[in-house]
């Protein structure tokens, strides 16, 4: 392809992707190293009738007038990357100090909002991950498997998660799981125990959320896989069948090879979308009890002042998290491509 042919074919999706991308992020880095301006205090005097006495009031006027000269604050730097509501740097610290035991410290610096939301948000994106890819892969080859006649069916049932609007499936998982519900009443009955309640309950209420994670996940894990189920060679396949491999061989040394890259686009794909993990909190009403990243940058937003500085810097915080959680798969990516030009 000719330079000037792929400039202008490239063009269209560089200026999309400096618009919707590499602007609203410079945006956010810029609003997150600014703060709030402080409101303009100023001293009267006060009198009646036994006197006058001074005092200290809020300048309205004047702290409007402060806000409009500078829209974007007051620069700060990284004071509110370190404050008690962000990464708590003086808090951890203190807590280090003062720690009696690994568990005490833990419990110290789990209680903080940030990480509290960073425990559940790692935790989400740890379980329904891998999960959600193990089950879709199960279901894949189970389709792949049964006659003809039965796929479609299968397919359609298999993607029905996919097919139901989230918050609408979040919400029937939410009325099933209910004290009055048909899998609440259920546990309450196995469990022998008639005040036991899933959303009062912090570890169940976890457990329900990562179980929705992968209910709803596994339906992109399946599509994906069962279409690279049709491009496994049957030659191969054919040939360790009659070298006497069985089923679960051919799985393993021929399929899981086949698929990897598939595999390795799923992990990028699904690590980034886990781990911004909202919707089912708000459709659960589970913020009591689980607050992630994404919820806790939502309930971060200050409509008052209408500055972004500390929803920005939660979500910058959480940018750099993704690229941590990534970096694996980046790297494995980056090996196979070096490999592939070798």
């Amino acid at each position: 392809m000719k330079h000037k042919t792929f400039f202008w074919f490239f063009f269209p999706a560089a200026i999309a992707l400096i618009s919707f991308k590499v602007f609203p992020i410079t945006s956010v880095i810029v609003q997150s190293v600014h703060a709030p301006h402080q409101q303009v205090l100023v001293e009267v005097k006060i009198c009646d009738a036994f006197g006058c006495a001074a005092t200290t009031k809020v300048d309205r006027s004047a702290t409007e007038e402060l806000r409009r000269e500078m829209p974007l604050g007051r620069y700060n730097g990284a004071a509110v990357f370190a404050d008690r509501n962000h990464l708590a740097i003086e808090e951890v610290g203190s807590a280090w100090k003062s720690q009696t035991s690994f568990a005490d410290f833990r419990a110290k610096v789990f209680n903080l909002p940030f990480y509290r939301a960073l425990a559940f948000t790692l935790t989400y994106t740890i379980v329904v991950t891998p999960f959600a890819l193990i089950l879709g892969f199960s279901v894949a080859v189970a389709v792949n498997a049964i006659p003809r006649f039965f796929r479609g069916a299968m397919i359609f049932a298999s993607l029905l998660p996919m097919i139901v609007t989230p918050l609408v499936g979040a919400l029937l998982l939410a009325w099933m799981i209910d004290s009055r519900g048909i899998l609440g009443n259920t546990l309450q009955y196995l469990l022998d125990d008639p005040d036991l309640s899933i959303r009062a309950s912090t570890p169940l209420t976890w457990v329900m959320l990562m179980v929705y994670g992968i209910w709803s996940s596994t339906p992109f894990a399946f599509v994906i896989y069962y279409a690279g189920l049709q491009t496994v060679p049957h030659d191969t396949l054919e040939a360790a069948m009659i070298d006497g491999a069985n089923r679960w061989e051919r799985i393993r040394y021929i399929v899981l090879p086949h698929l990897m890259p598939l595999t390795v686009f799923m992990v990028l794909i699904k690590i980034m979308d886990n781990f911004r993990v909202f919707e089912p909190i708000i459709s659960f009403e589970a913020a009591a009890h689980a607050q992630s990243l994404s919820y806790y940058i939502f309930t971060d937003l200050d409509p008052d002042s209408g500055l972004l500085s500390s929803a920005a810097a939660t979500s910058i915080l959480t940018i750099l998290g993704v690229l941590v959680l990534l970096s694996p798969a980046l790297v494995q990516t980056w090996k196979t491509f070096g490999k592939g030009q070798a």
